[in-house]
């Protein structure tokens, strides 16, 4: 039996496209190929394999509003940040192109010989990609495994599959070699579970909750297979009285509404330092309420839908009406919709205050001092990102140094670049992505001596 997903445009609800599931033998077939095709990918010169890479960065270049648009459709994204996000994917596999002929082993001091290590590809790596940054997240694994020498197979969302099929015919177009990197849509317990269980796929990168995330991690000890994890995050946005409070209480929107919220390093515990608390609430308050949220592809829109109706009833069930909250507004009628909305007044054990809502949602949480802000800021079980804001550099290096999270911002809530490592301490994830060194998180070290006392032959 053959099973189908239906991708739906979040902003309408209206059938987009239907796309057929890849079933178990299928995901057999297909790692059949990879094999094959890893082996003539990596027995190219590496500079051929450069090439490639950056012929397939140009041939997203020249397709990067077609992308952008797909993304708008299948992911209710706002064009803005779909331009942005389709641009990431031309610039990492450019980036990565240029680690190719960088990639080496080292020369060891030993006595009685020569020792050195070679960096060698993994073989095939499944890359399981999520429904919130479709189109990014999916070039992070794919671009350093395929530059390093290694085939990929990539499973995107069953809710958004569609910018996956087309860079992998862009692949295809730009001069990969046939099976080298495929698309296999369809759902984790199925797809998924098979790309993760089969014997000639060496690594699985996911990206998604910590839930699915541990269940993976532990189908992958079975095997002792490699994983790399980027799972969950509740962060933190800790304001200091010292800070430009006008600057911080500007930034503090986007920092949990880009989206939609649905972004694991949203800034959604806001920690303001008591003596500013009320000055940073009568300015947050109207640039909440000031937000555009409505259809994602006008330019004007800051804002667009959640992606799927069990989405929106998720994050529902945190904003309960006996919360005190400080709301936009949000269309009303056909799409996956919810307010822009900040919670106040609440416990930090609460739910809403302590779980990933994964929606447009905030919660602002007093503090006293420096040693209270650092001890709030670490009280959760994940660790990913988050931003401090103040004007002492001195504070800056210590609470930086004292949050312990994986990617933190002074005065800003910048979260990625890929030309810096990307990670979560606790159960925000193992292992980095992005970076300069990003490929070799897709090789196995050899490591060779040569004798050269007397004769070895």
């Amino acid at each position: 039996m053959s099973y189908e997903h239906h991708v739906l445009n979040p902003a309408t609800e209206e059938l987009v496209a239907t796309v057929p599931a890849t079933s178990p033998k299928e995901v057999d077939a297909a790692v059949a190929r990879a094999v094959a095709a890893q082996r003539t990918w990596s027995a190219l010169a590496p500079a051929d394999r450069a090439r490639t890479l950056r012929r397939f960065a140009v041939q997203v270049d020249e397709h990067l509003e077609e992308l952008a648009q797909l993304e708008v459709t299948e992911a209710g994204h706002t064009i803005g940040n779909a331009r942005w996000e389709a641009g990431n994917a031309r610039d990492l596999l450019d980036y990565a192109a240029g680690g190719v002929e960088r990639l080496s082993g080292r020369q060891i001091p030993v006595p009685g010989g020569l020792n050195v290590t070679l960096l060698e590809p993994l073989g095939v790596v499944g890359v399981i990609a999520p429904w919130n940054f479709p189109m990014p997240i999916a070039a992070w694994g794919t671009a350093p495994a395929l530059a390093a020498g290694n085939a990929v197979l990539l499973k995107p969302a069953e809710t958004t599959p569609l910018t996956a099929l087309r860079l992998a015919a862009l692949g295809l177009e730009a001069g990969l070699p046939e099976g080298l990197f495929q698309v296999l849509p369809g759902a984790g317990d199925a797809t998924g579970a098979a790309l993760v269980e089969h014997p000639d796929v060496a690594k699985i990168v996911f990206t998604g909750s910590t839930r699915v995330g541990k269940h993976i991690m532990a189908r992958c000890a079975d095997r002792v297979k490699r994983v790399t994890l980027e799972l969950g995050g509740k962060s933190p946005n800790i304001v200091f009285a010292d800070a430009d409070i006008e600057a911080a209480a500007a930034a503090t929107p986007m920092s949990f509404l880009d989206n939609s919220g649905q972004d694991c390093c949203a800034r959604t515990r806001v920690l303001v330092q008591r003596s500013a608390y009320d000055r940073f609430m009568e300015l947050l308050a109207p640039a909440i309420e000031r937000v555009v949220v409505g259809d994602p592809a006008d330019e004007k829109t800051q804002m667009g839908p959640l992606i799927s109706k069990v989405q929106l009833e998720r994050v529902r069930s945190y904003v309960t009406d006996d919360l005190e909250t400080v709301r936009g507004t949000a269309p009303e009628g056909p799409g996956f919709w919810f307010p822009p909305t900040l919670v106040t007044g609440v416990d930090p054990a609460a739910p809403v205050a302590a779980d990933e809502v994964f929606g447009p949602v905030a919660v602002v949480l007093p503090f006293e001092d420096e040693a209270d802000a650092i001890r709030l800021a670490n009280a959760t079980e994940y660790g990913l990102s988050g931003s401090i804001w103040t004007r002492d550099s001195g504070r800056a290096i210590r609470v930086s140094q004292a949050v312990r999270a994986g990617n933190l911002s002074v005065n800003s809530h910048a979260s990625v670049r890929y030309w810096t490592p990307f990670g979560g301490y606790k159960q925000s994830g193992l292992g980095r992505e992005l970076g300069p060194d990003a490929l070799t998180a897709f090789t196995e070290t050899k490591n060779v001596f040569i004798s050269t006392e007397g004769s070895a032959l």
